[in-house]
C-alpha cells in the first residue's frame, strides 16, 4: 500500500488565510497496484500532475500551508466525490444517474488514465474501493477541511488554491479558435466557488508574472472547488491549471530545462497569492 495519504508542509508562522493543495501530484504507487495494472510504470503516470508539489513547495515561506496527496490519481482520485463509483470497474455498484466523469472512466477509483487507456483487466471489489476511500481519500479531505477551518477561525476567511497541471494538448481547441494558448486556466465554477475580487487578484498575480490566463475554459473546477467553495461564508476555492509544457517534458515525465526558472517565476506568484490572505497575527496565536 501507499505509505501515507498526504504530505503536509506547514509555515513556521501562519500569516495568510490561503491554503495551497495538490490532490493529483501523488506518486507513491503501491506495488500490488503496479502488479495488477495493464499499464507499465511510465504509462500509469500519464494522468499524474507530476512535479506540481515541487512547483508550490515554497508556499510555507509565505505563511501558508501546502497539502499534497501521497497516493497517485490513478489509484484514487481526490478531486472526485467519494460516491462517484464506476460500475464498469467496481463490482456491486449499481448504475446511478449519468455522471460524465464516471462515464468517461474518471470516477473516484479511475478506470482509465490519460487518452482513455484502461488501467485494469477485470473489476475491483467494492471492498477494495471502500478501502482506498477510507485510507487515502478521507484522511486527505479531513486534513484539508481542518486546514480551512483553522484559517477561517484565525482570519475570518479561508482561500483554497487547488493546484493542478494540464496536458499541453488540452488547450489545442482554444488555440485553433484563435483565442490564444493560455499558460494558466483559473477555475471558479463560473463564479460559484469564490468571490470575484479574490479571483481577480489571483488572476492578476499570474498576469503580472507575464503568464497568459483564462478562466473556466476548458477547466472550471471539479469536486474540490464545488465542495469547498462557499464564498457567502468567506470560504473561497479556486482551481489553478498550469500548462505542463512550460516546465516539463510530458513524454518523458521529467522536468525540462525551463523548470528552475519557472519555479522562480511561480515563487513570486505564490507570494502575491498568499498576500491576498495576509493577516499579521500575534505570536501567541501560534
Amino acid at each position: 500500500m501507499s505509505r501515507v495519504a498526504y504530505h503536509l508542509r506547514e509555515p513556521e508562522r501562519h500569516t495568510s488565510s490561503v491554503v495551497f493543495a495538490s490532490p493529483h501530484s501523488g506518486r507513491d504507487y503501491p506495488r500490488a497496484f503496479l502488479r495488477r495494472t495493464l499499464l507499465d510504470e511510465h504509462s500509469i503516470r500519464s494522468s499524474e500532475d507530476a512535479f506540481v508539489d515541487r512547483l508550490f513547495d515554497c508556499a510555507p515561506d509565505f505563511g501558508a500551508p501546502l497539502l499534497c496527496a501521497g497516493a497517485p490519481r490513478a489509484f484514487v482520485d481526490l478531486n472526485r466525490s467519494a460516491d462517484e463509483l464506476d460500475p464498469a470497474v467496481i463490482e456491486g455498484v449499481a448504475k446511478a444517474a449519468h455522471n460524465p466523469r464516471v462515464a468517461s472512466g474518471l470516477g473516484v477509483v479511475p478506470r482509465v488514465v490519460a487518452n482513455g487507456r484502461t488501467i485494469y483487466r477485470g473489476k475491483l471489489s467494492l471492498a477494495e474501493a471502500h478501502n482506498r476511500i477510507a485510507n487515502y481519500w478521507r484522511p486527505y479531505h479531513d486534513k484539508l477541511q481542518s486546514l480551512l477551518y483553522r484559517a477561517h477561525q484565525r482570519f475570518g476567511e479561508a482561500i483554497l488554491v487547488d493546484c493542478h497541471s494540464m496536458p499541453h494538448e488540452a488547450l489545442d481547441n482554444l488555440h485553433r479558435l484563435g483565442a490564444g494558448r493560455p499558460d494558466i486556466v483559473i477555475g471558479d465554477r463560473f463564479g460559484a466557488s469564490a468571490a470575484e475580487e479574490v479571483v481577480d487578484r489571483v488572476e492578476q498575480a499570474f498576469a503580472a508574472a507575464g503568464l497568459r490566463v483564462v478562466r473556466n475554459s476548458p477547466f472550471a473546477g471539479a469536486y474540490v472547488t464545488q465542495h469547498y467553495g462557499r464564498p457567502s461564508r468567506n470560504q473561497h476555492a479556486i482551481q489553478i491549471e498550469i500548462d505542463r509544457a512550460i516546465y516539463m517534458n510530458e513524454a518523458l515525465i521529467r522536468p525540462n530545462g525551463n523548470f528552475d526558472s519557472f519555479c522562480k517565476v511561480l515563487r513570486g506568484v505564490i507570494c502575491e497569492i498568499a498576500e491576498i490572505g495576509r493577516r499579521d497575527m500575534p505570536l501567541a496565536a501560534e
